[in-house]
């Protein structure tokens, strides 16, 4: 099967119709609502999941092939890939398996994820390591592989309609406690967010990034009480499923949007507007440390008072 000759099984419809995309960590949880969102729109789906347990430990291949039987028994189309994204030959291949499978890519959809939870003082660095490996690195390598493939597709005169989102976290916005390593890593991809969406986007690639908010693995246990499903079986504000329609959009040929982050919680989207500049004092000389602490206390008093630490007290 091809892409590029737009031939091939799968929904004819949709606004993702006969698009090529990459759903990393994509077993289950929001990553599992993405890849089925996506192929219900039309898209054809690479479904990357290691199979981890939820400290990133052991491997299996079911959770990504069950999601890929899903898709088929509905009626679209996917394959799966088992590889860890964070390794250069894991990303490689999953890019490769894109290509091999569909004939090209259009949307990649980083989103693997787990977590090790400590408070600092208890943080060893081998946690560290491995949820900033898995996190920030996860959505580098990814990136750099399928950019590369449409930088040569630009070159050579076959300009792409190509999509990047990203997966950061209302820990990587504002910081949460007991999650260090987490909110290091999610506020990374944000950086990576904006630098990739500037340095691409002379190769027709739009990169954006979310913060998503719902019931998965890595949030049921840590706010076990928000994250809740309704008894009464009203709306499930907190179902992974709420948040894939914008993530779907943003891989789709309608948003023409790059460079941006949006929170997606329930019903609710949110543009994020990140740092800027607030009140600013210039001596036009060097302050002394009391004029400059001085200094510092006034425009505090105009500044904003920043969003609460998730998890403080």
């Amino acid at each position: 099967m091809n892409a590029a000759t737009g031939s091939g099984p799968g929904p004819a419809t949709g606004i993702c119709a006969g698009r090529v995309v990459i759903v990393t960590g994509a077993g289950r949880g929001l990553g599992r609502a993405h890849a089925r969102a996506y192929a219900a729109e039309g898209a054809w789906v690479v479904v990357n999941d290691l199979g981890a347990g939820l400290d990133g430990s052991g491997s299996s291949g079911d959770p990504a092939h069950g999601v890929v039987e899903e898709i088929r028994a509905a009626g679209g189309e996917a394959v799966a890939h088992y590889g860890d994204v964070a390794t250069p030959d894991g990303a490689a291949s999953l890019v490769t398996t894109a290509l091999e499978t569909y004939g090209r890519l259009d949307t990649l959809v980083n989103n693997a994820g787990f977590l090790r939870d400590r408070m600092l003082v208890n943080l060893e660095e081998d946690d560290w390591d491995a949820v900033v490996r898995v996190h920030l690195k996860g959505h580098f390598l990814p990136l750099r592989h399928a950019a590369a493939y449409w930088r040569t597709e630009s070159k050579a005169g076959r300009a792409p309609r190509a999509c990047v989102i990203n997966t950061s976290s209302g820990a990587g916005l504002s910081g949460s406690v007991g999650q260090g390593c987490y909110s290091a890593a999610k506020a990374g991809i944000l950086g990576l967010t904006l630098v990739a969406a500037a340095e691409l986007a002379a190769y027709g690639v739009r990169v954006n990034a979310i913060a998503p908010a719902a019931r998965t693995r890595m949030t049921e246990r840590t706010f076990a009480d928000t994250m809740a499903a309704p008894v009464d079986g009203g709306f499930d504000a907190m179902a992974p499923e709420n948040v894939s329609p914008l993530v779907v959009w943003l891989g789709s040929d309608a948003a023409g949007v790059t460079g941006r982050v949006f929170e997606a919680e329930a019903g609710r989207i949110t543009v994020m507007e990140g740092w800027r500049p607030g009140p600013s004092a210039d001596k036009g000389a060097r302050w002394s440390a009391a004029e400059a602490g001085e200094a510092a206390l006034k425009l505090l008093s105009r500044a904003e008072t920043p969003q609460p630490v998730y998890g403080a007290r």
